[in-house]
């Protein structure tokens, strides 16, 4: 489906007598696409900016779905419908996944406190990290930083996944595939291994004092606003989540997705920085122990790795599919030719 098919775009814009080649059909719809995300970014900024950034998967995927009906509509109705048909079975499953996130600590698992600590006080030779930086680093350049690249957690996966839905569908697949593969492991886990993050375990006074500090910044940035709706949203989900650190995770993964499509050098360093200062972040603000952000990355490359090993199997399970969707049609054989006596 292209522009020319669109109950919206005419096929041929007159002027006069003259009919507007289909070329610049192609230059309307952009500039119509343009404008409607153009609006779309505005609202969504004055809604971050009165309400504080939303971190609800719901509220986030309906955003993202808005921009992409408006991007599609743009082609005709029949690219909304293979949007929606791609895009409700990946959302459902994320849904499902945030839910049965919140029945993860409910299983009667026994809450790891200690042991994770532990890790950490033998990683910073007998001090934890977090305790260290909490004490050096204070100003309010850091915090405002802070805030941005953990609340970027939120965004940043369903603003990649509409960007590559639009760019590149063959990689938008892929990263779908590594998006639930992720979530699924780190569900698991939260499972299996319940684990408090630093400021819970300072809070029952299994260690130091550590503060909770990732809504800090949102002070520093004159937006209390977006801090209070963060700090809501935090009291609301498995605070016993944290091995692995899945913000680390799915930085690591935006990174290794990116970085062999990413044509710039600031573009690669960009996504690299992105990916080591997500985890500093967390460490810095009580949310988890550098164990957790280790796990995290590792989960992340092992998702990858894993995806690319399977590869094969699943290009050659697909094709055999094909196969038998097909049949194969006969070659009519010629007649052998007849030799006259």
């Amino acid at each position: 489906m292209t522009a020319v098919d669109s109950p919206v775009l005419p096929t041929a814009l007159t002027v006069g007598d003259a009919a507007v080649p289909r070329g610049a059909d192609r230059v309307l719809a952009r500039r119509v696409r343009w404008l409607l995300w153009s609006v779309l970014a505005g609202a969504f900024a004055l809604t971050c900016i009165e309400d504080g950034l939303p971190t609800d998967r719901v509220v986030l995927l309906g955003w993202a779905l808005t921009g992409l009906v408006a991007h599609a509509a743009v082609d005709g109705w029949r690219r909304v419908v293979r949007l929606l048909a791609e895009w409700v079975p990946v959302a459902a499953l994320l849904l499902v996944y945030d839910a049965s996130r919140g029945f993860a600590n409910r299983l009667g698992m026994p809450v790891h406190v200690t042991e994770p600590a532990a890790v950490d006080r033998w990683l910073g030779h007998g001090t934890l990290p977090t305790v260290v930086l909490q004490q050096h680093w204070d100003a309010d350049w850091w915090k405002a930083a802070a805030a941005l690249v953990y609340s970027s957690h939120f965004v940043v996966t369903p603003l990649l996944l509409c960007v590559l839905w639009i760019r590149d569908r063959a990689l938008w697949g892929r990263y779908v595939r590594l998006v639930l593969t992720l979530s699924g492991a780190g569900l698991l886990t939260y499972v299996l291994y319940p684990a408090a993050p630093p400021w819970l375990a300072a809070k029952d006074g299994v260690i130091e004092p550590v503060r909770r500090l990732s809504a800090l910044g949102w002070d520093v940035l004159g937006l209390p606003h977006a801090g209070a709706l963060l700090v809501g949203s935090q009291r609301q989900v498995n605070t016993v989540a944290a091995v692995p650190s899945l913000h680390t995770a799915f930085a690591v993964l935006v990174c290794l997705v990116l970085l062999p499509v990413a044509r710039r050098a600031w573009m690669r360093v960009g996504l690299v920085a992105y990916a080591v200062l997500m985890p500093v972040v967390l460490v810095w603000s009580g949310e988890h122990y550098v164990i957790d952000t280790l796990l995290g990355a590792a989960y992340a490359v092992g998702v990858v790795a894993a995806a690319a090993g399977t590869r094969p199997v699943r290009a050659a399970a697909l094709r055999r599919l094909r196969a038998r969707a097909v049949p194969a049609v006969p070659v009519p054989r010629s007649p052998a030719p007849t030799v006259e006596a």
